[in-house]
This record gives structure tokens, C-alpha cells and sequence, in this order.
């Protein structure tokens, strides 16, 4: 293992987790923008597609009510970042085997996405705790959208991967397999910046990682419950303040009317609006846009706080009425509209909810923040994929107005809480 005597600055931290989430989003990005075509060939329907992916993203947020707690409780955030990440490395090249295997191939591909999402889920709640710590100096604000604009960049260039294997051979298991590469990569990245911040202070008032059994937990009144009643009053956010709930709520409203770009893709190949090489090509402008907003709202974010987050379901009501269009063009502009939201919910929405709450509980936080988002995506990727079958207008307006009241909800949130929430620059007593 490379050691390294000088311990690496805050902000070298925050460029290596960038470079760890290039990487990988190279991998489940490049994967997720032909997860709609992959499974049409596979014999899916929409409501299937819509099924899977809502899942599948419900999944990598509520299954973090498990692993946000967990991190909190052990200690062990590096070992739940580097399992959850090694999850998407594994899981994302095997779908190249899933036309392969006959009438088993839809259900084994399904079971492969959702245990990808699964992976996300592992980490996120400790990489974003790790992340918010290392960037507590530098402005959170900063941190998170630096960390997210790489993530997009490597969002942006898996999907161009995967479209010039898809284009150069014709069918779409190659550019599953191709992905192993990145995927390897992702995981020497991280195993190497664990290594070269093992002895330094980056990341100290963080809990050490601990046994479970750990005798000192008696006098915390958390462990001595038992298991299950401790899980479950983490997961119902014992301590965590209101205003992180009223925040929680407006947020996952949008999250659950952001069309999954799983039916997206759908749309494109199902309606010929474009062939399948090109799905992938659309996804990546997506994700060139959601790099490009992410940076520029992480400094926004420092500057005026949550306010910034009020555009977002504007963003989220254009998105159906633009995407699924029969014009290449109307597609192209929702689709960048789409990045648009996605890209801030990605880095503002963490920084508040750092802003919120204090460290020791923050992973825990980020986990029950994540189940409440998870139950309005798999709500909303059900309801979305049956409308798309049923009525494109009521999709639409289905949208629309659960977005009226995710902005009346997020500006009653905001009024509340952006004095409170100013990201504070200097480091935390």
C-alpha cells in the first residue's frame, strides 16, 4: 500500500473523491444511459422500465436509512464507501452477459441494476460524510460542487464510451463490458487516497471505527436499546432537527417527478426518435450540463444559501413536456433542462443538509434524508411509467402539480432556514 508521510490538504482531498467519482460514474452513468434500451431489447415494457429504474433509484436512497446509521454508529465510513463503490464495479460489466441467457436475461439484468443502485446506497451517506468534513474549510458549497463537476465529467464520458461501442458493433453488451475498465480504476483511486489520508487530519472529529459491542456506547443511550429499536429510531430521525424534515420533504418531491431518464431512453428508442448509439450521446449532454451547473451552483450555494435550490421545480415541470417529444431537437432541450435539475439537487441539496446537521449525526442525516427521497422515486417512477402508457397529458400535468407544491413546501423551507444554514467557512468547533 503507497504511504505517504505529508498528510493532503482539504482541498486535495475534495479533487481526489472527484477523481474517484469521475471514475465511477464513467461506469453506473455509462451503464444507466442505455438501462432503457438495454431492457426493451430484453422484452420490458415501459411500466416495467419505469418500474425497474423507480426502484432502482428508491433503492440507492432508502436503503441508506440502513447504511447512513450504520456509519454513524461503527465508525467504518471508508469500508462502507469502498464495499458500496466495489458493488457498481462488479455489478455494471455483467449485464454484458444478460442477452446470453435466454428468458432469464430480463430478470437477471433487473437484479443486476438494482443491486448496482444497491451499491450507491453503501456508500453515499459515508463518502458524502467523509467529503462534507474534508470540505468543512474550503465552504461545503465549494467542495460538494467541485466533487460533482467531476462526477460529471466522468457522467459525460462513460455515455460517449459506451455510444461508440454500441455504434462501432452494433448491439449494446459491449459497452457493458467495456466499463470494467473505469470501474478499476475507480477502486485503485480510492484505495490509494484511503491510504494517503490513513494518519492525517483531514477528517478529524469524525467517530473512529469502533466494535459494535464497543463497551463506551453504554453511556451514549444509543446501543444499550438493542439493535433494531437503535436502527429504528435512526431511521425515523431521532434528534435530527425540524427543519432538516421540512427540507427532506420539498426536496423529494422534486426527486419524484424528475423523469428517470430510464424512460427517457425508452421514449427515444420505442418512439424511433433516435437510434439506440444515440441515447447514450443525449444522456451525455445531460451530464455535461449537469457538471457544468453543479460547479456553478456549489459557489452560488456559499454566496446567497438555500435559496438557490427554488429553481429546481420549475426545472423538474418543464422536463416531461420537453423529453417526451417526437422532435430530436425539443428532446435535446429537455434533456438539457433535465441536467439542469439534476445537477442541483446534486450539490446543493448535500451542502444544506450538511449545513443542518452536526457531524456525529451527519451520515445518519444523509441516510434518512435519502429513505424519504426513495419513497417518492419509486412512487413516482411507477406512476410515470403507467402514464407514459396511458396519457402523455396527465404525465404532464401529474408533474406539473406536484411540483407546485414541492415549490410552495420549499420556499416555506428556505424562509425558515436560510439564515440558519449560511454555509460557515471557518472550521467547526
Amino acid at each position: 500500500m503507497v504511504r505517504v508521510s505529508r498528510p493532503m490538504t482539504e482541498w486535495r482531498v475534495v479533487i481526489w473523491f472527484g477523481l474517484v467519482s469521475l471514475t465511477a460514474d464513467m461506469v453506473y452513468e455509462g451503464a444507466r444511459s442505455m438501462y432503457g434500451p438495454l431492457l426493451a431489447s430484453l422484452g420490458a415494457t415501459a411500466l416495467v422500465v419505469g418500474l425497474v429504474t423507480g426502484l432502482g433509484e428508491a433503492m440507492a436512497l432508502v436503503l441508506r436509512l440502513v447504511f447512513g446509521p450504520l456509519a454513524d454508529r461503527s465508525g467504518r465510513y471508508w469500508a462502507l464507501t469502498i464495499t458500496g463503490y466495489g458493488l457498481t464495479a462488479v455489478c455494471v460489466p455483467l449485464l454484458a452477459i444478460t442477452p446470453f441467457i435466454g428468458a432469464a436475461g430480463l430478470a437477471v439484468a433487473a437484479a443486476l441494476i438494482l443491486l448496482e443502485r444497491s451499491g450507491k446506497a453503501v456508500r453515499s451517506p459515508s463518502k458524502s460524510t467523509l467529503l462534507a468534513q474534508a470540505a468543512r474549510g474550503v465552504g461545503r458549497g465549494k467542495g460538494f460542487g467541485v466533487q460533482k463537476a467531476m462526477d460529471q465529467v466522468g457522467a459525460f464520458a462513460g455515455p460517449l464510451l459506451v455510444a461508440a461501442v454500441v455504434a462501432a458493433t452494433g448491439v449494446i453488451w459491449p459497452g457493458m463490458l467495456v466499463l470494467a475498465v473505469p470501474g478499476v480504476g475507480a477502486m485503485i483511486i480510492l484505495l490509494v487516497l484511503r491510504a494517503r489520508t490513513r494518519d492525517g487530519a483531514v477528517f478529524e472529529g469524525l467517530p473512529e471505527a469502533r466494535p459494535v459491542a464497543d463497551h463506551e456506547s453504554q453511556h451514549s443511550g444509543i446501543r444499550h436499546r438493542g439493535p433494531a429499536r437503535t436502527w429504528l429510531a435512526d431511521a425515523l430521525g431521532r434528534e435530527l432537527p425540524a427543519e432538516f424534515f421540512r427540507f427532506a420533504v420539498a426536496a423529494s418531491l422534486t426527486t419524484g417527478g424528475l423523469v428517470t431518464f430510464g424512460i427517457i431512453g425508452y421514449h427515444l428508442v420505442a418512439d424511433r426518435v433516435v437510434p439506440a448509439a444515440g441515447v447514450p450521446l443525449i444522456y451525455a449532454v445531460a451530464m455535461a450540463v449537469g457538471a457544468v451547473s453543479a460547479l456553478g451552483v456549489g459557489w452560488v450555494y456559499d454566496h446567497v444559501g438555500a435559496r438557490v435550490l427554488l429553481v429546481v421545480p420549475v426545472l423538474v415541470a418543464a422536463v416531461p413536456s420537453l423529453t417526451l417529444s417526437e422532435s430530436t431537437s425539443v428532446v435535446v432541450m429537455g434533456v438539457v433542462v433535465w441536467g439542469l435539475a439534476a445537477g442541483v439537487q446534486d450539490s446543493a441539496v448535500k451542502a444544506l443538509v450538511a449545513e443542518l446537521v452536526n457531524a456525529p449525526r451527519r451520515a445518519t442525516a444523509y441516510g434518512v434524508f435519502a429513505g424519504i427521497q426513495g419513497a417518492f422515486a419509486v412512487v413516482g417512477g411507477v406512476v410515470i411509467g403507467w402514464l407514459y402508457d396511458v396519457s402523455r397529458p396527465a404525465l404532464v400535468a401529474t408533474v406539473a402539480a406536484s411540483q407546485l407544491l414541492a415549490l410552495a413546501l420549499l420556499w416555506h423551507t428556505v424562509r425558515r432556514t436560510d439564515h440558519e444554514s449560511r454555509p460557515r467557512l471557518r472550521p467547526e468547533g
